[in-house]
């Protein structure tokens, strides 16, 4: 299971992460959080000092058409906030 989806880059993060060093990912919907510190650890040599979750259920739309009325759903979602120890930084836009 890859734990780690992608990370957040928003207006939001990117301040989170200059004034209090957190960080924001999209995580596999089953992992808990002591994978999550495991995966971040190991993807970015960081030491993570608490993990945060908020599961985000799938949002429902209806679309009225000629053949009649479709039903759809997006996925669900987990978000994890990483607060990462002191003078430690991830840096996302380096060219690996």
């Amino acid at each position: 299971m890859n734990v780690l989806i992608k990370p957040i880059i928003t207006e939001k993060m990117t301040a989170d992460s200059e004034l209090y060093n957190r960080y924001g990912f999209l995580v596999d919907p089953r992992a808990n959080k002591i994978q999550i510190k495991d995966a971040v650890e190991a993807a970015y040599g960081v030491s993570v000092k608490k993990v945060r979750t908020m599961n985000y259920g799938p949002s429902r739309k209806t679309r009225y058409t000629k053949t009649g009325v479709q039903h759809g759903k997006t996925n669900a979602l987990k978000k994890a906030i990483i607060d990462v120890v002191e003078g430690d930084v991830i840096d996302f836009y380096s060219n690996l």
